[in-house]
């Protein structure tokens, strides 16, 4: 009687991961987008040692600019502000809160294509949040260029001023703070005081840096679609932010030639060409065309 209730239980459970499996086959490319994007945030919270130690791709870029005793970046640099727009868009995207709009019969080019919201949920990110009420109550919807600059207030429409965010690497810092990884303290400039946060959890910066170094030295696959998509958006973003050369600044001589030499290659790619692969994330091309056209 045992026997024929474990077989009995058993061919029950073959038919329903049967169907599964066929209902899996019937979802429409919208559905399986969906599905990889709520797998990928989950697999994302899965990583790491625990949430406080999780870094938005924003919080990776700005912890690689900041000097961890000063605790500020640096102040020649003029690309991180525009930089850290383009992560938000891609953070987004990755969350599956943002895409495309098709290229359509005359397939437009990814530049020239309008940033959908795809799904209004928050995110748990207020900066993130912000950005995305914008981009969704915004019509006619703007590419992703336009969005860089509305989000960094690099527009002369004064009716557009309105798009900026406002005090980001502040935001961002005090999210660190949170997370234990930056603390704050008050700094004086001969004629005037600034807020700064030096690093106190050298571990998670020093993972962050490692993780940068092994995508283009040990961990190198040669093929852009097989690569973590948040590992390869923080490659050209730290770049196109100025703040990529301070996590290969340890690298020896030999190792920083081959790691600057993989760089290149990856700025050298097509975007075009790749957003058109199996796999792709376009919103996320469409910002490295963004920065490097």
């Amino acid at each position: 009687m045992t026997s024929l209730t474990q077989r009995s239980s058993g061919l029950v459970q073959r038919r329903t991961e049967a169907s599964r499996n066929a209902a899996d086959k019937e979802k429409s490319p919208e559905e399986e987008d969906e599905y990889e994007s709520r797998r990928g945030e989950e697999e994302d919270e899965d990583k790491g040692d625990s949430k406080e130690t999780r870094l938005t791709l924003m919080e990776e870029v700005l912890l690689l600019g900041l000097k961890d005793r000063e605790g500020y970046t640096s102040f020649w640099n003029d690309c991180i502000s525009s930089g850290l727009r383009g992560c938000m868009l891609i953070e987004l995207a990755i969350r599956g809160r943002l895409q495309l709009e098709a290229s359509g019969m005359r397939r437009k080019s990814l530049l020239t294509r309008k940033v959908l919201c795809k799904s209004d949920a928050p995110t748990g990110d207020m900066l993130l949040d912000e950005a995305l009420k914008h981009i969704k109550e915004t019509q006619p919807p703007e590419t992703v260029q336009s969005w860089v600059e509305l989000l960094s207030g690099e527009t002369w429409n004064p009716l557009k001023l309105h798009y900026q965010l406002r005090n980001v690497r502040e935001r961002l810092a005090k999210n660190l703070v949170e997370k234990g990884v930056l603390t704050t303290e008050k700094q004086n400039f001969l004629l005037f005081d600034m807020t700064t946060h030096p690093l106190t959890n050298n571990t998670i910066k020093q993972r962050l840096v490692r993780k940068v170094q092994e995508a283009v030295l040990e961990k190198w696959v040669n093929e852009p679609q097989r690569m973590d998509k948040r590992v390869l958006a923080l490659l050209f973003l730290a770049h196109s932010s100025d703040v990529l050369e301070n996590a290969f600044a340890p690298l020896l001589d030999d190792q920083y030639d081959l790691a600057m030499k993989r760089v290149r290659l990856l700025l050298d790619l097509e975007p075009e060409a790749e957003a058109a692969k199996s796999g792709a994330n376009e919103l996320l091309w469409a910002v490295v065309a963004a920065f490097t056209k």
